[in-house]
């Protein structure tokens, strides 16, 4: 069994899904969807931390896809 999370804003969307750690624990696929007028775009990563409870691994890659809009938001990085 794996949880899935959702945050959407107004022109993005980070969907979170927990996984089985080969190393035991859970780890959590990230997927970022953003859509400003000028690009859309998506972007797909692994949580680099394992965790030992499914819901600390969901709320953590939720957390981690939200920081990565913002700083995408605010132009710190261009991909």
């Amino acid at each position: 069994m794996s949880l899935n999370g959702t945050i959407s804003g107004a022109a993005w969307t980070v969907i979170a899904e927990t996984v089985p750690a080969p190393q035991g624990g859970f780890g959590c696929r990230i997927h970022v969807s953003y859509a400003p007028p000028e690009a859309q775009f998506t972007r797909e990563f692994t949580h680099h931390s394992t965790f030992e409870n499914e819901t600390t691994a969901i709320l953590e890659g939720l957390r981690e896809g939200v920081l990565w809009v913002e700083l995408k938001t605010r132009r710190a990085f261009h991909m």
